[in-house]
């Protein structure tokens, strides 16, 4: 436990990435828990309006954002480097996960390259400051899409379907999001939809707020918390690092990840969907399965299929 703890500290305080990955890796890879198929959603994270994944039809017509994103000749991307599989630091020193693929996918539309991508390593917390300043063009990093978002960022169609799931030690007494969490310490990111969740509803947790969710685990191995709240997909990855944790309860969300941007940047909206398109095409052999298959083989339940995109009119 002392050496799952140090390595994944030693994760966390990873400086932020620029365009050449520093070294470092993430912890070994464990035995996976299983993570159950998410039910019909029990809360929703703030969804006040009318099909809050559906976004523009896309489009390959260039716009000024893209115009811009070529005269730099890099795709400046806001991404994770501390959840494994997601977006993580591999044995080389080089970032690696299932949304860097996205990235690289991004990028090679735009700029012909995957490899002309400036990285930026953001908290859960700057994900909307950050495109809002005009620091990254892109924001990758497992972003649940909801109505209070929308407000202040515009998204993609959904490239991911997860669920909000608790996390706790193997012995807990804790049974899921519900009244065991009574009086216990529970970890989540600033930001993040689990924070919504407790705010809305805490079952008389005591909440402990991180900047990045994976600051929880740390906690958890130290004994500082008793449970995390977070999507089970990113915590199917954290039990995939250490045996000694695992999900309990049913997820009680059913949410999507999309790529964030701008929320003028209404051609690179329509450009990313193109990308998605493609990347989801193919079946068993699209982009979307192999990148699936690549990072998740034993970690997540076998994937059928990307979710559908949704669109609007307009």
């Amino acid at each position: 436990m002392a050496a799952a703890c140090a390595l994944t500290a030693a994760a966390v305080l990873l400086p932020l990435a620029q365009a050449a990955p520093e070294t470092g890796g993430p912890p070994a890879v464990r035995p996976p828990a299983s993570v159950q198929v998410a039910p019909d959603a029990l809360w929703g994270p703030g969804d006040t309006c009318e099909n809050p994944e559906a976004s523009l039809r896309p489009s390959t017509v260039d716009g000024p954002t893209i115009e811009r994103i070529r005269s730099a000749g890099k795709l400046v991307a806001g991404v994770d480097q501390n959840s494994f599989k997601w977006g993580y630091r591999n044995p080389d020193g080089h970032l690696d996960g299932f949304d860097i693929a996205l990235v690289k996918a991004i990028a090679k539309d735009i700029l012909g390259d995957e490899s002309k991508v400036i990285y930026r390593a953001i908290p859960t917390s700057q994900r909307i400051p950050a495109l809002q300043a005009g620091r990254v063009d892109v924001v990758v990093r497992t972003m649940t899409i909801n109505c209070k978002r929308l407000e202040d960022v515009a998204f993609s169609t959904a490239y991911f379907e997860a669920g909000q799931q608790v996390l706790v030690p193997k012995g807990s007494t804790i049974t899921g999001y519900d009244a065991s969490l009574k009086g216990r310490k529970i970890c989540f990111a600033a930001g993040s939809t689990a924070e919504a969740a407790l705010t809305s509803r805490s079952y008389g947790s005591v909440p402990v707020t991180v900047p990045n969710q994976l600051d929880c685990l740390v906690r958890l191995q130290l004994g500082e918390v008793d449970g995390i709240i977070t999507d089970n997909a990113l915590a199917a990855g954290q039990a995939a690092q250490d045996p000694s944790v695992q999900l309990v309860g049913s997820p009680f969300t059913k949410e999507f990840y999309g790529v964030a941007m701008n929320k003028d940047a209404t051609d690179l909206v329509r450009r990313v969907n193109k990308v998605l398109e493609n990347y989801r095409a193919g079946g068993n052999d699209s982009p979307w399965m192999v990148a699936y298959r690549a990072h998740f083989e034993g970690v997540l339940p076998k994937a059928v299929a990307p979710p559908e995109p949704k669109y609007r009119d307009g």
